[in-house]
């Protein structure tokens, strides 16, 4: 089992996306210092916004994160707290590609 966690704002764009990986010093290319813990990330454009969805070990290593770092470079890049956040431990899991 692991834990997901998807997490949506409004009014947050691709720009926004970008400017807090380059606070956090993860490239476009995938490079860079990603949190002990992490297992998928993929994030995305909305009508209203952005998407960011993510696989992690656990809940406990995705508060971790958010806590000590991804928090202060939302806040950094003037990012606004989400609007929605829906986060679940895994029953039943697989993996494709």
């Amino acid at each position: 089992m692991s834990y997901v966690v998807i997490i949506r704002f409004e009014g947050v764009n691709e720009a926004d996306y970008w400017s807090v990986n380059d606070i956090l010093g993860i490239k476009r290319d995938g490079s860079g210092p990603w949190p002990a813990g992490i297992r998928a990330h993929t994030a995305g454009p909305t009508p209203d916004g952005w998407v960011v969805a993510e696989r992690w070990d656990s809940k406990s290593s995705q508060e971790k994160w958010m806590g000590s770092t991804l928090g202060a470079a939302l806040a950094k890049a003037g990012v606004p707290a989400p609007v929605q956040v829906i986060d679940y431990d895994t029953v039943n899991e697989k993996m494709f590609g």
